[in-house]
């Protein structure tokens, strides 16, 4: 890509919605070689041979589901970390189960790698050398269980309330670690962010 933000909503229309062959060159033009993919149900790692792996699972994504329309809300870039996020929405209707019909939202995250471009070398092609794809609960069940994501929203409302009840009754503790807390401080830094390449 030459202006990622630009040409990503394009990218991923042409990853979900057309033809297989389509699909294969747009894997093959847009990932590096060691693409890693990351997704509720699936992980590739990242290899010498890791984008024949993500080749497979859109085949494997269109099959289930030759229809899909996606949709880009919003596209930010942050271009001192080489990270591209992508709000979108999509639907996902497996042929098989005639009823299913899920609408889902995610944010996929894409990191990029740089490299000159080999027609014009002034010029910097981006490509993709990850991407994590992130779903809320409630989202990512209505691929296997559509009729009982209603579910996951009343449970998280329930664990909401669980912690407003928790916050109250366990109060003395909140006490303690306000007057005790420097004997906790733990020296070691946190780890870096990798967000799972």
């Amino acid at each position: 890509m030459d202006d990622p933000v630009a040409e990503i909503p394009y990218v991923i229309a042409l990853l979900t919605e057309t033809p297989p062959s389509l699909q294969l060159s747009t894997v093959n033009q847009y990932f590096t070689s060691d693409a890693s993919f990351t997704h509720p149900f699936c992980r590739t790692g990242s290899s010498a041979h890791s984008r024949y792996l993500i080749e497979r699972i859109y085949r494997w994504y269109k099959i289930m589901s030759p229809r899909i329309t996606a949709n880009v809300h919003s596209v930010s870039f942050d271009e001192k970390n080489l990270v591209l996020y992508v709000g979108l929405t999509q639907v996902f209707a497996i042929w098989a189960i005639p009823t299913h019909r899920s609408e889902v939202s995610l944010v996929t995250v894409l990191h990029l790698s740089p490299q000159k471009d080999s027609r014009d070398h002034d010029k910097v092609k981006y490509y993709i050398s990850s991407q994590n794809d992130l779903y809320q609960t409630d989202q990512f069940i209505k691929f296997i269980l559509p009729w009982i994501s209603i579910l996951v929203p009343i449970w998280q409302f329930l664990a909401t309330i669980f912690c407003v009840i928790g916050s109250y009754l366990f109060a003395p503790v909140t006490w303690w670690e306000e007057h005790f807390q420097d004997h906790f401080t733990r020296p070691e830094r946190p780890p870096k962010w990798s967000d799972a390449r």
